[in-house]
C-alpha cells in the first residue's frame, strides 16, 4: 500500500532514508509525470518540470497554475505527444503516483524502483499498482518482464528496502 485509507500517506509510511532516496531521483530526472492527487512536496517541487495527468483537458494544455507543468489527458493525447508539449525529446521520466498512474506504463518501465516497509500496515489502503492485493507488487512487475536487482537498505532499523526491477533485453 502506498496511502492510506483516505487516500493519503500517513506519517509511519515516511522515513528518512527512503526521502532522501526518492529527493535524489527526482533531482536526476529530466521530466516528473504524476496524477492530480500526487505532489513530491519538496524545495525543488517548483522548479521541476512535470506532466499531470488529469481529465480537465480534452488533451494538452499548459497548466495555468505552474510555468513547468503540462496538464495531460491521455484519452486525447498521446504520452508522446504530452512529452514533446513539455519540452522534453529525450530523457529520464520519473513516474510517481498511484495503481493508475503506474499500471498506464508497466509495458513501458526501464525501471522500477520499489520501496518496501515490511512493518507498516495499512488495512483497506491505496494499493501501490492495479492488481494488488490479490499478488505481489512483485509478482506483477515480474509479469511484465522486470527483473529485481540488487536490494538496498533505506533504513535499518525499518528494514526499509528499495529494489531496482529492471527490464530484461
Amino acid at each position: 500500500m502506498l496511502a492510506d485509507a483516505r487516500n493519503v500517506m500517513p506519517d509511519e509510511l515516511k522515513f528518512e532514508g527512503d526521502k532522501a532516496f526518492f529527493t535524489a531521483a527526482l533531482d536526476r530526472a529530466d521530466l516528473i509525470l504524476h496524477g492530480r492527487n500526487s505532489y513530491e512536496d519538496q524545495p525543488n517541487s517548483p522548479r521541476r518540470r512535470r506532466v499531470i495527468l488529469t481529465r480537465t483537458v480534452d488533451a494538452i494544455a499548459p497548466d495555468p497554475s505552474n510555468p513547468n507543468a503540462t496538464l495531460w489527458n491521455p484519452a486525447g493525447a498521446t504520452f508522446e505527444a504530452a512529452c514533446a508539449h513539455a519540452g522534453m525529446r529525450d530523457g529520464t521520466v520519473a513516474i510517481i503516483g498511484g495503481p493508475g498512474v503506474f499500471g498506464m506504463f508497466m509495458d513501458r518501465y526501464d525501471a522500477f524502483w520499489l520501496s518496501v516497509a515490511p512493518h507498516v500496515r495499512l488495512p483497506g489502503g491505496e494499493p501501490c499498482f492495479p492488481g494488488v492485493p490479490a499478488r505481489t507488487p512483485q509478482e506483477i512487475l515480474a509479469a511484465q518482464g522486470l527483473r529485481g536487482g540488487d536490494v538496498r537498505m533505506l533504513d535499518a532499523v525499518h528494514d526499509v528496502t528499495v529494489t531496482p526491477w529492471r527490464r530484461s533485453p
